[in-house]
């Protein structure tokens, strides 16, 4: 069966590289999904999750911003503004920064400051919303990141 070679990058680092069935990416104009053979495309991401299939495995990373560019149908780079891995969402940082850009979105000065403070929101809800959707509950670790969606938990 065809792979995907699939990159994502941030400024500051590589985040991870590997091949991979298919990959569900979140865009402005949706969330587009990524299979071999796919035609060649550019999309800006918006915040979200991101999701990456290799037989049963899946992982799932919190993203924002950045683009995404699918390269002669097997090569898939994504360069975000930031992108973690859910293991490395620490919640309680980011339910702060949550709270800290809300906060400061109410306290915007103008139109801009209020679109850049929006961002960070999304940014950080994004960030919450992966986390907390793909842990275990009670133990802070990695629950069905994993696993193929609907499979039950190991006993």
């Amino acid at each position: 069966m065809a792979t995907i070679k699939f990159k994502i990058a941030t400024p500051e680092r590589l985040v991870l590289e590997t091949e991979a069935d298919s990959i569900s990416v979140p865009t402005v104009q949706g969330e587009i999904t990524v299979l071999p053979n796919h035609v060649p495309l550019v999309a800006a991401l918006e915040p979200g999750e991101l999701t990456i299939r290799k037989g049963s495995d899946v992982q799932h990373l919190a993203v924002a911003g950045g683009f995404l560019q699918v390269q002669g149908g097997d090569e898939v780079v994504v360069l975000a503004d930031a992108a973690e891995r859910v293991e490395e969402i620490d919640v309680a940082r980011a339910e702060a920064a949550k709270q800290r850009a809300a906060k400061l979105q109410t306290e915007a000065a103008d139109d801009r400051q209020f679109a850049d403070r929006a961002a960070q929101l999304a940014k950080h809800l994004a960030r919450l919303r992966v986390a907390r959707r793909r842990r275990a509950p009670h133990t802070g670790q990695e629950g069905d990141s994993l696993r193929t969606e609907g499979t039950p938990p190991p006993a």
